[in-house]
């Protein structure tokens, strides 16, 4: 019966974040002691103020029914005034289309803008889901890779000489899932003169850690000369917020798209859910407080698994500047065993580690960078110090590949 699955679906990958995830629960089920530094999910609680707010609004009585399509209209008011006062963008709540999760708003563009065989120029490493969301679209995705050497950077030249007569879209984040590298003003604004000289290509700038910036101050690519009605400027409450389990993300965009993904959203999902909503209104007016407590928190545990990463020989490092992840090179690692267990690739080397070490991480190959892989320091300095040390022993017990 497997047979009568659509192509798209047979073509398409699983989240490689989540299927670690899912193998890690595995083990903890098992009773094993899994240290999970697998998905991109924040180890804090969603603010107290942030909670009582959805309290509220569940003992108010008046969101239990369906929700406009596109959001409650206080919410994307307050969206479009957040996006002013922060981040300099020029849209009204019409502009605004609220979704279940920065996800959804992804696939609602994806399938609203793109036709077979449209290009979308994709800075590598990227989030795993741009590249299925793209095919599920039925366009093809075109990856331009950043080094390590320049922070997984793409530059502008690097963008420009991947534009074809079918591109159609362009999609990076910054700060970056899964790299942490962010776009500094000078960065941006070479990325929206390439714009500027191609007026029939789209952007999507997905800012759902701009929160989580620990060097220069974020900058939005909608904000710049030209770019408010070229520009999708994609975001959420999940990482800044400590909000994954809530669901709620957003796109600002010229009201020709908002509609076009408020009619695909009216066709899938219609609302996000009600509560979430009126949670998200009271994180976006309320106290930042706790979303700059929790990003300076972060910004020392990056220098602590940084440093504990600079301990274990043939790990390659890099400072990302934003996001709560590193990306190193373990490419030195390939061509080694371990027993009967050899390493070919990255993805080898996590199977290794989560079987040997019980410390679950992603491989590069699901962004787009096969020597690399990902690891998330959203978690206790305590279970950060024992998964860096396990990963140091275990690492230490592989021995160069012998040749049957």
């Amino acid at each position: 019966m497997e047979n009568m699955l659509s192509n798209r679906i047979k073509a398409m990958s699983e989240s490689a974040t989540l299927a670690m995830a899912a193998k890690a629960r595995e083990f903890k089920a098992k009773g094993i002691d899994v240290i999970s530094l697998s998905l991109g999910e924040p180890d804090f609680k969603t603010p107290k103020h942030i909670q009582e707010a959805a309290k509220a609004a569940i003992d108010e009585g008046k969101y239990f029914a369906y929700p406009p399509v596109n959001g409650y209209p206080d919410l994307r008011e307050a969206i479009a005034a957040k996006l002013k006062r922060e981040n300099g963008l020029d849209f009204g709540p019409n502009n605004i289309v609220v979704s279940t999760g920065a996800k959804q708003s992804i696939a609602n563009i994806m399938m609203a803008l793109l036709n077979p065989g449209d290009e979308v120029v994709v800075f590598s490493p990227y989030w795993v889901s741009y590249a299925e969301l793209i095919k599920l679209g039925e366009g093809i995705p075109v990856y331009v890779d950043g080094t390590i050497e320049n922070g997984f950077k793409v530059t502008a030249e690097q963008f420009e000489a991947a534009i074809t007569d079918k591109t159609k879209l362009v999609i990076y984040s910054s700060p970056s899932n899964p790299t942490g590298a962010v776009f500094n003003a000078e960065e941006t604004e070479a990325i929206a003169a390439v714009l500027r000289k191609h007026p029939n290509i789209i952007a999507i700038s997905d800012e759902i850690y701009e929160y989580i910036n620990f060097g220069d101050k974020h900058v939005s690519l909608g904000a710049l000369e030209g770019m408010n009605d070229r520009v999708i400027t994609v975001n959420g409450y999940s990482k800044g917020f400590a909000m994954t389990g809530w669901r709620i993300g957003y796109i600002a965009a010229p009201e020709w798209i908002a509609k076009a993904c408020n009619k695909i959203q009216g066709q899938i999902t219609s609302g996000a859910n009600s509560i979430a909503q009126r949670a998200a209104l009271a994180a976006i007016t309320t106290d930042l407080g706790p979303t700059r407590e929790m990003a300076e928190a972060y910004r020392g545990r990056r220098q602590l698994v940084l440093d504990l990463l600079n301990e274990i020989p043939g790990v390659k490092t890099y400072m990302p500047n934003g996001a709560f992840y590193i990306f190193p090179d373990v490419s030195a690692y390939f061509g080694t065993q371990f027993g009967d267990t050899e390493i070919k690739d990255a993805g080898d080397l996590c199977m290794y580690i989560l079987n040997e070490a019980h410390v679950s991480l992603v491989t590069g190959q699901a962004f787009g960078a096969p020597n690399c892989v990902r690891i998330s320091y959203a978690a206790s300095d305590d279970d950060l110090k024992e998964a860096m040390a396990r990963i140091k022993r275990v690492l230490a017990q592989l021995e160069p590949a012998t040749v049957a």
